[in-house]
């Protein structure tokens, strides 16, 4: 046990602060800092089973379950109907990969090791398939501002319902290239020759105790969240790009961070950019057809101000990676972009 297993103190904290105490500024801080760890813990306990179960399965398992966390915070979201929150926390868990995990891997390595390289294959495809869900997560909000007559509210739904289809297919086509078809132009030097510290028995009892506790912590968080607002005036936004995005990405900061001082900026890249892709098309569908399934549905249609923060992250992105390598002034240009856009979010009144 380590000093950061003492987070999981959370969890009793929070339920008392819920159904005992009702306290929820104390149940949303002591929850979100519980999640914290489970988080990390599902994270590890994945790794652990994908060795376990090799290569391919286990590429597959890391691919889908790297978000698990931020799905589940994102599902029990919807079914609050906190869509606000939720497209605001899709759009600060790209944000928080693409600039805050990868700015802090890239600062954190680049002073210990001056400059990084890493397999530009694996950012290039990365970066490509982020900018593809990209535009088409803008497609929604400008097709129904952008012409004459403004689309129905069920055409939007409609076209964000499809929208979400499109994405998941060409996130299991990106999982058949990557894994299987083409798998030899991913391989990453970090990732080569991973041995299991777990028994595979081990490995499935802690996922599924971390993921039960995830799930539990999400709940009372999700619930706090109305009364957060309330009281500390808050607006939605912020509170979905930057405190809920920031808990569910959690553990990619401290493994990425670790990875790239251990220079293996590969794994680190991998981690940053390939969950940012994931969160647009996997967890930003997923949020869609599980909203068919609690009400009436979602739509994509994202406020001008997210879309701009969105753009913006997926062009530092492609920017940064391009040439194959990264020091620690890029990261603090892309830790700085966060900031900037963090701060600006905060402004935004509550309404």
């Amino acid at each position: 046990m380590s000093y950061a297993d003492l987070l999981l103190l959370g969890m009793p904290v929070a339920l008392w602060a819920e159904f005992f105490g009702h306290q929820p500024l104390l149940a949303f801080a002591a929850s979100a800092v519980a999640v914290l760890r489970l988080a990390s813990w599902m994270g590890h306990a994945t790794e652990e089973v994908a060795i376990h179960a090799g290569p391919r399965i286990g590429g597959f398992l890391n691919g889908t379950f790297g978000n698990a966390a931020e799905l589940i915070i994102v599902i029990l979201a919807i079914r609050a109907g906190l869509y606000e929150v939720v497209k605001a926390s899709i759009t600060g868990s790209v944000l928080g990969n693409a600039l805050l995990v990868l700015g802090a891997a890239a600062f954190a390595g680049g002073i210990k090791h001056s400059s990084q390289s890493f397999n530009r294959n694996l950012a290039r495809f990365n970066a490509s398939l982020l900018f593809i869900a990209m535009a088409a997560l803008v497609v929604p909000a400008v097709f129904h501002h952008g012409n004459p007559t403004p689309m129905t509210e069920g055409g939007l739904k409609t076209l964000s319902l499809w929208t979400a289809v499109v994405l998941l297919g060409v996130y299991v086509c990106s999982l058949v290239f990557s894994f299987k078809t083409h798998a030899h132009l991913f391989v990453a030097e970090g990732g080569l020759h991973a041995k299991a510290s777990w028994s595979l028995r081990k490995a499935i009892g802690v996922l599924l105790a971390a993921t039960v506790g995830v799930v539990l912590m999400s709940e009372v968080l999700v619930g706090s969240i109305e009364h957060v607002i309330a009281q500390l005036g808050w607006s939605e936004l912020f509170v979905g790009i930057v405190v809920v995005a920031l808990v569910g990405n959690a553990a990619e900061h401290s493994t990425a961070i670790t990875m790239a001082m251990q220079n293996r900026m590969d794994v680190a890249i991998e981690i940053a950019v390939g969950s940012t892709t994931q969160i647009a098309l996997l967890v930003a569908p997923v949020a869609v057809l599980v909203s068919h399934l609690f009400g009436d549905g979602m739509s994509l249609e994202f406020l001008p101000s997210e879309l701009a923060a969105l753009l913006i992250s997926v062009l530092t992105v492609n920017q940064i990676t391009r040439d194959g390598e990264t020091n620690w002034l890029e990261g603090l240009m892309l830790l700085g972009t966060y900031v900037i856009i963090a701060i600006a979010f905060f402004f935004v009144p509550a309404h």
